[in-house]
């Protein structure tokens, strides 16, 4: 059994070999926090279980990936930011002990994507991986020499999203000032969007919702603004990109999220600007779109109940 707890929708499935059985998604209303979705997780995971025939004896684990900084060992949320802020406070291994009888993996969910596309994407024939997810907020994970990176702390490897790229910039949630994710991800993009002096004139302003679907559409129908803000994002990225290039010296670099519904534009970009920027003097590194973009996570806690 496995759960993606993300910060706009929650996935729940069920993996046997690697392979996906069934999965289901729901929304995650995680301004109201974790605990009281645990009884509706509950019944739709009980519903998924029921539907393969599966019965209780026969489930070994139950991985589940949240944003946040993890205690992988502990199994315990130690921070989380804007994205069920309740749920530092809850015992997720009695929950999942008390309902289906069996032990829990806990993951951050840019570690578990990681994961996932090692173990069976496209990052399968790498050992020294990075991965940039970017969606809600911007999530990063490494892969060192066959080895997932977590530190003693737990934050190595995943706070990629809070690198500056703005000494100027805004301030972010995590309190620091121009990071990632304030200049470029989608909690943020409508705010930006609007403050902008052009938004009143743009066809952005007859959007329901602004977001990186948008903007994206509307950019590539010409309008000034989009395609200043897609611009705009589309550096931001390439600067992390660079960054975790830096840090980490990986093969290869993934990417995923939400996002990657306009990986046509973004890889592409994300290679021109490594290409062009990144210290690598023994080569190029390779920047490749998820092969499991919706499911990398799943597979990724699925694959850390049976090798934790």
């Amino acid at each position: 059994m496995v759960m993606d707890l993300g910060g706009t929708k929650i996935k729940l499935g069920l993996v046997e070999n690697g392979k996906i059985l069934s999965v289901i998604n729901a929304d995650a209303q995680s301004q109201n926090g974790l605990r009281e979705r645990l009884p509706a997780i509950k019944e739709m995971m009980n519903g998924l279980l029921l539907q393969q025939s599966i019965s209780a004896n026969e489930i070994v684990g139950m991985g589940i990936s949240i944003p946040g900084i993890v205690d992988s060992r502990q199994k315990k949320i130690l921070s989380i930011d804007n994205k069920f802020n309740d749920a530092p406070d809850i015992d997720l291994s009695a929950w999942v002990s008390e309902t289906w009888h069996t032990e829990l993996q806990l993951e951050n969910d840019a570690r578990a994507a990681l994961t996932g596309e090692w173990q069976y994407g496209n990052a399968k024939d790498y050992d020294n991986v990075v991965l940039m997810t970017i969606g809600t907020g911007v999530g990063s994970s490494a892969v060192i020499e066959g080895k997932i990176l977590r530190g003693k702390h737990y934050q190595a490897g995943v706070l990629g999203g809070h690198f500056t790229v703005n000494i100027n910039g805004q301030k972010c949630n995590c309190g620091n000032y121009g990071c990632v994710e304030v200049e470029a991800s989608t909690w943020n993009i409508e705010r930006i969007c609007k403050l902008n002096e052009s938004y009143a004139g743009s066809a952005l302003a007859n959007e329901l919702k602004i977001d990186f679907e948008s903007i994206f559409r509307c950019a590539a129908g010409e309008d000034k603004l989009a395609l200043q803000l897609r611009d705009q994002c589309l550096n931001v990225w390439g600067a992390c990109a660079v960054n975790l290039i830096h840090a980490y010296d990986p093969e290869i670099l993934i990417v995923s999220g939400g996002v990657m519904g306009s990986a046509e534009i973004i890889v592409p970009h994300l290679q021109k600007k490594t290409d062009e920027h990144a210290w690598t003097p023994w080569g190029k590194v390779k920047v490749c779109a998820a092969k499991n973009i919706n499911t990398a996570a799943l597979l990724g806690v699925a694959y850390l109940v049976f090798n934790p």
